[in-house]
């Protein structure tokens, strides 16, 4: 958990919110309905917008997960291979001129 995040989720509203959504959702995932563990911000909460309780205490914006879809939400969204981009010799990220293929050839 993010430093910034801490106070946010021990807090008395947080805990009252997720529990009483938790049990709005019958404890089931809300994608695969295995039973549930997390309640999720669809919306990511950042040091800017932890603290508006529209976003961050708002039903419309939670989601309840098991452990493997909240996993896939946050893990698997990101390790997909991209054959457009690649890092330049400063690290930055870069269109890939002529793009690569997945099989490392140019085309």
């Amino acid at each position: 958990m993010k430093e910034w995040a801490k106070h946010f989720y021990k807090s008395k509203a947080w805990r009252q919110c997720r529990d009483a959504y938790f049990a709005f959702k019958h404890g089931l995932c809300e994608r695969c309905s295995a039973p549930g563990k997390i309640v999720h911000h669809k919306i990511w909460l950042t040091p800017e917008n932890i603290n508006d309780p529209n976003i961050s205490l708002n039903w419309e914006y939670l989601e309840l997960l098991c452990q493997d879809c909240h996993n896939k939400e946050h893990h698997e969204k990101y390790s997909e291979t991209r054959y457009d981009v690649m890092f330049d010799e400063n690290g930055d990220l870069v269109k890939a001129c002529p793009p690569v293929s997945q099989f490392g050839m140019t085309g």
